[in-house]
């Protein structure tokens, strides 16, 4: 299995920033990840972000 280019620690940071009202395509060009990725690990770490969607 491939290993994440991000560590879980970035991971839940970048949900939280997301949660706290960045926009998702600020985050994944600031981060160098693409939007399904982004989605992807939002949704495979939902439990972690308290947010309202955007």
């Amino acid at each position: 299995m491939r290993k994440s280019r991000f560590t879980e620690e970035q991971i839940v940071g970048i949900i939280q920033e997301y949660a706290a009202g960045a926009k998702a395509t600020e985050l994944c060009r600031r981060h160098g990840m693409s939007d399904a990725t982004f989605y992807k690990l939002k949704a495979k770490n939902a439990s972690t972000c308290t947010g309202s969607p955007h």
